[in-house]
């Protein structure tokens, strides 16, 4: 299996520590580009369904750098389970997807 070159990542945070885990992965070159934006997450956690206000983090980077870059998250979030997913990007602007791996290189 051939995996793709660049993914989007999203993680979810509370308020508090989104904007400083996106600084720092683009501070790293983790990330090119990440946006910051609200939601409500409704989640079953230790038997009990909750539902909290957060951030969620579009983080977009390429695939090389994934292991990387959960390892960088998790050493910034609070939570004991942050939510990591990445998803390929499958086709999109060109040279916007080149902006990604300038910088990310």
């Amino acid at each position: 299996m051939v995996l793709p070159e660049y993914l989007v990542v999203f993680c979810t945070a509370p308020a508090g520590e989104a904007e400083m885990i996106a600084k720092t992965l683009i501070d790293a070159r983790l990330a090119a580009c990440v946006n910051v934006t609200g939601v409500q997450s409704c989640f079953r956690w230790e038997g009990t369904v909750s539902t909290e206000p957060e951030q969620l983090l579009i983080i977009k980077t390429q695939h090389s750098l994934l292991d990387q870059l959960i390892t960088r998250i998790r050493g910034l979030h609070s939570y004991d389970l942050p939510e990591i997913i990445a998803i390929p990007i499958v086709g999109g602007y060109a040279p916007y997807l080149d902006w990604i791996g300038e910088e990310t290189a």
